[in-house]
Order: structure tokens, then C-alpha cells, then sequence
């Protein structure tokens, strides 16, 4: 499939697609910004707040900073657009057979913790055939629901505590996501954060045409989206943040003054282990605190049996 290439940032740099769908993102972002009378980190769910982590970063009163949060298995489990397909097949807006590709894409990511880009690459190509002719408002009041139903519990608290950290320091935070902007933007909302970059969907008197603006948001686009919103923003980028669980992201991390890898995967651990970038990992917590380690050494079992999965799988192919 030809879109196996274009997903490794040392091999594509930024094309004019990717530049067009950061813009297009970085304005949608700025458009859809928490209002006046809701500030940053006040969360319209009843999720309780995750404790801080206490560390000399993010600095407080740096309103020139900014936090740029990779969405799927960064902050969440899972993948929000798979979600986001599960609810509308509830909904009836697609068949059985559409769920059970949705499901093994799902069953993928859970089971690698990467991104496959052909299975990214169907799903995106399924939900926008999907939301064709369907009104931009409809699909955001389903939205909210789906959120409640399937990604509220799947929020990784100790992300959601980095995230909290930059609020209550006084900076904005954004997510950024390949997933529709629409929905990035609802988890945004519901999370408190300041709002969202996402992959834009075309519209035309607020109905969806099945084409996007540019290109999906992922990897140099990301990282363009990102440029794009310091600059109007008047962020200055050695002074801010970004997570990621993907060695996609690469680009976008590389942009900032402060890179975490997040529940990495093998490329990304290596590395940010090679420059030296922070690194956590929320996924072993519960397995070290139940045999009485510090969580950063269960990091490298964890990753190993990842590993091992990912090639059993593979080797059944």
C-alpha cells in the first residue's frame, strides 16, 4: 500500500500537503480555543484530577510556553478515531462488517502500542466515507456521547497530571492528534486543556464532503501544525512541551525545548535514550507497585514482551 512510506520522518520530510493540513489545523485550533468564561484546567467532566507531579518543570508564569500532547496511547488508551467507530456503529451509521475491521485495528494498536499506518490509513479512509453528507453538528453532539461511552475511563492519569502541571503553571495546553479535530477537540474540552490541533475534515455549509484539507495530521504534519499555532500564538518553542508515545512524532519533539517520550514504543525509547529526551512510562505502574519495584524498572520488560507480541503476531501472518 503506498502509504506505508510516508509515515517514517527520517525518510518524508514536510510536503505542501502537510503544510496545508498543519495550517488547516493550527486555525481550527485557534477557532475552537476554550472560551473566556472557561479557563484552562477546569474540566466539564467529573473525572477526578490526577496528583501533579512535582518537578522544577513546567515553569510557572512562562506565558510564552505552551504543552503539546499527542492523543492516542499518549494521553489515552486505544485510539480515539476506533472509539469514535464504535459509537457510530451503535448509531447505526455503518454494518457489521465495517465494526469487525474496526475491532481488529483496535486489537492491533492495543496489542503493538505503535501505530500500523495501513490500519491507521483504512480507518481514516472508513470514517470519512462514513461521515460524508452528515451535518458537522450532528457528528459533534454524537461526539460528546461517544466520549462518555468509550474514552472517558481510557484517559492515562499520569498524563493527564503532566497536562494539569502546565495548566496550573499558567500555560495553555493543546492536544495534537491525527484523529478529526472535531472529536480531539471534545476530548479537550472535557479534559480542560486549552484545545486541539487535529486532522480537518473539508466541509461545505457544514456538511462533510468524504475529503480532507491537506492530509491527515501525522508526523511532519504534526510537526507543522505545531509551528503553525507557536507562531500565531507567540509561543516560543525551545520554551515549551511535547509528549508522544511514537516514534511518528519524532518531528514534533523535535521542535520543542522539552521532548517526553510517553509510554514509547521501541523507536522513540531508543531514541530519546540517545538525546537523552525524558521518558515515562505509565503502563507498568500497577505491575511494579503489585511486586514492590520502582516503576522505571519495569520499564524494559514491558517493552520487551510489547516486542515479543508484535513478532508472534507477525511470524502468524
Amino acid at each position: 500500500m503506498a502509504a506505508l512510506g510516508w509515515l517514517t520522518p527520517r525518510r518524508r520530510p514536510a510536503t505542501a500537503r502537510s503544510v496545508l493540513a498543519g495550517e488547516a489545523a493550527a486555525e481550527a485550533a485557534r477557532k475552537s480555543t476554550l472560551p473566556d468564561d472557561q479557563p484552562p484546567g477546569t474540566a466539564q467532566d467529573t473525572t477526578t484530577k490526577a496528583k501533579t507531579e512535582e518537578a522544577p518543570f513546567p515553569v510557572v508564569g512562562d506565558d510564552r510556553a505552551a504543552a503539546f500532547f499527542d492523543l492516542d496511547n499518549t494521553v489515552m488508551q486505544g485510539a480515539a478515531i476506533f472509539h469514535f467507530g464504535r459509537g457510530l456503529y451503535k448509531r447505526k451509521f455503518f454494518q457489521r462488517r465495517e465494526l469487525t475491521r474496526f475491532a481488529w485495528q483496535q486489537a492491533w494498536f492495543r496489542l503493538a502500542g505503535v501505530e500500523d499506518p495501513e490500519h491507521m490509513q483504512d480507518a481514516r479512509d472508513s470514517a470519512l466515507s462514513i461521515v460524508k453528507g452528515h451535518r458537522v453538528s450532528e457528528l459533534m453532539s454524537i461526539g460528546e456521547e461517544i466520549y462518555d461511552e468509550y474514552m472517558a475511563d481510557r484517559i492515562w492519569p499520569g498524563t493527564r497530571a503532566l497536562a494539569q502541571a502546565h495548566l496550573d503553571a499558567g500555560q495553555r495546553v493543546w492536544l495534537v492528534t491525527a484523529a478529526p479535530v472535531e472529536t480531539a477537540t471534545i476530548i479537550a474540552r472535557r479534559l480542560g486543556l486549552t484545545g486541539a490541533l487535529g486532522t480537518v475534515a473539508e466541509s461545505v455549509g457544514g456538511v462533510y464532503t468524504g475529503r480532507l484539507v491537506g492530509e491527515p495530521l501525522h508526523g511532519p504534519a504534526k510537526a507543522e501544525a505545531v509551528r503553525a499555532l507557536a507562531a500565531a500564538e507567540g509561543l516560543d518553542l525551545d520554551r515549551c512541551a511535547a509528549y508522544s508515545d511514537s516514534h511518528n512524532d519524532i518531528p514534533m519533539l523535535s521542535l520543542v525545548g522539552h521532548p517526553y517520550a510517553i509510554n514509547p514504543d521501541a523507536k522513540l525509547r531508543k531514541h530519546a535514550r540517545a538525546l537523552d529526551w525524558r521518558l515515562r512510562d505509565y503502563r507498568t505502574g500497577r505491575k511494579a507497585a503489585r511486586v514492590g519495584i520502582p516503576a522505571a524498572a519495569g520499564v524494559g520488560a514491558i517493552a520487551g514482551g510489547t516486542a515479543a507480541a508484535v513478532a508472534l503476531h507477525r511470524r502468524r501472518r
